[in-house]
């Protein structure tokens, strides 16, 4: 199955996690609090990353920024929260993290979304460069251009457009949206699409005078070039 390394210092999650894992045919690597995770980082190669987001030295936010500048965006990373609000969701997401869980969770669906984020990492087509007008997406190299212009993005701001991109001229609900670019069913009172839909508008369209990402009236959201 995966290399996963697992950064968590609850000495009791970390153990259930980890034989859970190990049922499933995973190798793991467990460490106890972030200086610990990023010495491991720095000398061994992991599929996936699970990051508690609250840990001693240096929190689960902090190694995965660092882990992202090290290795970039090949390996997924999940994060292992208490918090389940919006603005946690999003601090998380935006520090390059792939997925999260709120505790408690139940081991099948943590198993799930890692099977979900492998399949993604895997993909034949994650090597295609995708085009809409002036906009130019290029999924192996985590680049996005718009004109002449480099637009940096998270990760989570990357699949979406990425996934926007791959269903041009097709009107996406939230619902689809959060689907296929969160790989789950969040409370329907979310407002975490909307969030991101600004976050990217901002960045891809606010500068530009042709507008690429429209909204769908009782709908979603459409790309179009």
């Amino acid at each position: 199955m995966a290399k996963i390394l697992l950064v968590e210092d609850e000495v009791n999650i970390a153990s259930f996690i980890e034989r859970g894992l190990q049922e499933f045919g995973h190798e793991v690597s467990v460490a106890y609090d972030g200086i610990s995770g990023w010495e491991l980082v720095q000398k061994e190669s992991f599929q996936l990353l699970i990051l508690d987001i609250i840990m001693p030295k240096l929190n689960g936010l902090q190694l995965c920024r660092q882990y992202r500048q090290l290795h970039g965006y090949q390996s997924p990373v999940i994060m292992l929260t208490a918090l389940g609000t919006t603005d946690d969701i999003v601090g998380g997401l935006d520090a390059g993290a792939d997925d999260y869980l709120v505790k408690p969770f139940s081991f099948q669906e943590l198993e799930a979304r890692i099977k979900a984020l492998l399949r993604r990492s895997g993909s034949d087509t994650s090597t295609l460069v995708l085009q809409c007008a002036d906009l130019t997406l290029d999924p192996a190299g985590h680049r996005v251009i718009r004109g002449d212009a480099i637009i940096d993005l998270t990760v989570k701001e990357f699949r979406l457009l990425e996934y926007f991109m791959q269903n041009q001229g097709v009107a996406l609900s939230r619902m689809n949206l959060l689907k296929h670019v969160w790989d789950k069913d969040f409370d329907t009172n979310t407002n975490v699409v909307d969030v991101y839909v600004n976050y990217l508008r901002a960045k891809i369209d606010k500068d530009f005078e042709h507008k690429l990402i429209r909204t769908v009236v009782g709908i979603g959201y459409m790309m179009e070039g």
